[in-house]
């Protein structure tokens, strides 16, 4: 179809163009990393237009990963917002002609800051290009459009080479998923790496325990009672010896002909996967995955059971979008 013929154009664009921007990765892209990774202030990003949005995604990119960015809009700078500059930033200004009138207005004035001036621009000849201290050649074969002159390839290279820079800042600082999650605590991310087993466990008077030698009758009571779905079996001294599910409850009747009335030591899975405090929540969750187990008994370094940990809790808290496993 036409239509369709037209999307797979425009992409076939689109990529060609990142792909040409690919080639022009050099000393000075290495440049402008260092730059910013050297900066002692803020990355300020300004742009008009469609250059003007990309600049917007950048700065909130870089915000993001480590290197405080906001975004300057150049009208709106020579009527004040100027202020919000200083000798120690870095200035990335984006212009696909680089002959951007309120960006050029804008140059003398930053310029009169001290400031560091890094160019992305598709035309590495340009006035923005001569007047900034670092060019990034963004230029591109040509636009997406059916007309070849809307900013579609132009724009999307301008992005991508912006977040390339973020993630070579992210290599350059050692940025680390853990401080990512600190600046992300509402995403899923973050909770999946700042949440402990300890905020999620169930401890006290919930935690589901039987001696070993308890029947398997008064076990399955603990089991309802708890409403955690497993009792955790434990020796005289306290220690964690084995563990039996509602999976385990159904399976040993299938097995035996009269089971409630045998002790819980000689039914329960033995060395059961368990979980610590002080661990990532995300990792116990993986072993639930791993091992297809809802429910984990967590211990202290004695390996006495102080808490538990059910896959439901996980879930609740953000950090598995997909259902439980079963046991």
């Amino acid at each position: 179809m036409e239509i369709q013929s037209a999307i797979r154009a425009s992409l076939t664009l689109t990529r060609q163009g990142i792909a040409y921007i690919e080639g022009k990765v050099s000393a000075e892209s290495e440049a402008a990393v260092e730059a910013l990774y050297a900066c002692e202030g803020r990355v300020v990003l300004t742009g008009m237009g469609k250059a003007g949005l990309v600049a917007r995604k950048i700065a909130a990119t870089l915000a993001s990963t480590g290197t405080p960015a906001f975004f300057l809009h150049p009208a709106e700078a020579i009527h004040g917002d100027l202020g919000m500059v200083r000798a120690e930033d870095v200035v990335m200004a984006l212009s696909n002609s680089g002959e951007t009138e309120e960006i050029l207005a804008l140059l003398p004035h930053l310029r009169g800051f001290g400031v560091h001036l890094v160019a992305m621009t598709g035309n590495s000849a340009s006035t923005l290009a001569q007047q900034c201290d670092i060019v990034l050649d963004v230029g591109v074969p040509s636009e997406a459009d059916p007309l070849g002159i809307a900013p579609t390839a132009s724009t999307t290279a301008m992005l991508a080479m912006g977040d390339a820079i973020a993630s070579a800042l992210v290599v350059r600082r050692g940025f680390t998923k853990e401080q990512y999650a600190r600046f992300h605590p509402g995403g899923s991310l973050g909770r999946a790496l700042l949440f402990r087993v300890a905020d999620l466990m169930h401890g006290g008077e919930a935690v589901p325990l039987a001696t070993g030698d308890r029947l398997m009758r008064e076990a399955i009571c603990v089991v309802s009672s708890k409403r955690l779905g497993a009792v955790f079996v434990v020796d005289k001294e306290g220690s964690l010896e084995g563990i039996i599910t509602d999976g385990d409850i159904r399976r040993i009747l299938e097995r035996h002909a009269n089971p409630l009335e045998m002790p819980v030591r000689e039914l329960m899975t033995r060395d059961p996967k368990t979980a610590h405090a002080d661990e990532a929540a995300v990792d116990a969750l993986r072993r639930m995955e791993a091992h297809a187990v809802t429910v984990l008994p967590v211990i202290d370094d004695g390996g006495h059971p102080v808490a538990a940990l059910h896959m439901h809790d996980l879930v609740r808290a953000g950090l598995a979008l997909w259902p439980a496993a079963t046991d």
